[in-house]
């Protein structure tokens, strides 16, 4: 993890990191076992909960539980006799997962009063919430936004992702201060909002946009060249939460207890452009062809109502949802100034050099030139698909 050296001595000798042992829910996924990686370094014992045991095998000092967050004795099986919570486990976040609505309800909702019930009843006095920009947004354009901007509806948000997201992130600061059993003191909670998150490895984002490029799906952008959003290099994110449950202590005057925090690279760029350097690092075009924002949502609608329906018997991967291309095409980014504040947040710099060099030493990269007539097929079959889209925003002759 690049950090600033004041922010590693800081972290290690305030809270004694050594003597603490820690919980991460969702710990196998990518940013889970990353930020389990950088706690184990600082001699902290770390237990990874999740469903399946992580694929890079599990590192000295650190204990798989396996389990599932929707069941509450799983969770305390994971939780019990713990300093410290990172809950980052969730489900909906983008793809096919976003039309899941019992299994984004049963994971988010219910996986978090389950984790929030083990804390208070095992005596765990800190608890450090992943939640998401979301929370805040569902299509509209936000510039520089803080902590002071409301909650989003829960009935204006596009997808029930967001919305459970929402839930469980007011469940976990209302049960701030919440009085723990044993008479062991009251329960510290805090939530930190990222932006999308990337770097060498990522499993969610990354490897889809790699794979429409490489299937030469990625033929245009769409929504304004000025629409500005965020992401956060995986290493910003672990030192963000490292901080967070920092400040959650004594020592740090429980600094951090009962609030959010939005959490970037601090640096609002295009969405597409973001993407640049991947796809021309991988060998290929960048799209000319840009296509407005109204056009791809409605696509996105009709390919949701499809998925709707034939779903259960076959349960395709949407091109794109619609909270997608809110995300990917309307202006939202937020200032770090309160993460800086009251964290002492710095981010670092980071670019996709890394994740280049990633993909292609797993031998992704362009070989050889599609032939003419594959190109040339792949034209017509996507402006054949824009063009029924477009037709359908006609009224019905006699309508």
């Amino acid at each position: 993890m690049t950090v600033i050296p004041f922010f590693r001595f800081t972290f290690t000798t305030m809270e004694n990191a050594h003597t603490d042992t820690y919980s991460i829910t969702g710990g196998c996924g990518y940013f889970g076992y990353r930020l389990a990686c950088s706690l184990q370094k600082t001699g902290a014992k770390i237990i990874l909960f999740d469903t399946i045991p992580p694929k890079q095998g599990t590192p000295e000092d650190v204990v798989f539980v396996q389990g599932d967050i929707r069941e509450y004795e799983d969770v305390e099986r994971a939780i019990a006799g713990v300093d410290c919570v990172f809950h980052i486990a969730s489900y909906g976040m983008s793809g096919r997962e976003q039309l899941n609505r019992h299994a984004i309800e049963a994971v988010n909702v219910q996986g978090t009063l389950n984790v929030l019930k083990a804390c208070v009843e095992n005596g765990v006095s800190r608890l450090v919430y992943t939640s998401t920009f979301n929370v805040v947004f569902g299509g509209q354009v936000i510039v520089n936004g803080d902590e002071s901007l409301p909650y989003l509806p829960l009935h204006l948000h596009p997808d029930h992702y967001s919305r459970t997201k929402s839930l469980a992130e007011m469940a976990v600061l209302e049960a701030n201060g919440s009085v723990l059993k044993c008479g062991s003191g009251v329960l510290r909670s805090c939530a930190l909002r990222p932006a999308g998150i990337y770097g060498p490895g990522e499993q969610r984002h990354l490897p889809r946009i790699v794979s429409y490029v490489e299937k030469g799906i990625f033929r245009f952008v769409y929504g304004e060249p000025s629409s500005l959003v965020e992401f956060v290099h995986v290493d910003n994110l672990v030192l963000a939460h490292e901080l967070a449950a920092n400040a959650l202590t004594s020592e740090r005057q429980h600094r951090s207890a009962g609030q959010a925090y939005f959490i970037s690279d601090g640096r609002p760029v295009n969405n597409f452009e973001f993407f640049r350097p991947l796809v021309e690092g991988l060998g290929y075009p960048f799209p000319k062809l840009r296509l407005p924002i109204s056009l791809i949502y409605f696509f996105a609608f009709l390919t949701e109502m499809i998925h709707h329906l034939i779903g259960p018997i076959y349960n395709f991967q949407p091109l794109l949802t619609r909270t997608e291309v809110y995300k990917t095409g309307v202006t939202h980014y937020f200032s770090m100034a309160k993460a800086k504040a009251e964290l002492g947040y710095e981010p670092q710099e980071h670019n996709l050099d890394e994740v280049v060099r990633w993909f292609r030493s797993r031998g992704h990269g362009r070989k050889s030139h599609r032939s003419s007539l594959n190109r040339w097929i792949l034209d017509i079959l996507v402006v054949a698909a824009l063009v029924a889209v477009a037709f359908s925003f006609l009224p019905l002759v006699g309508s």
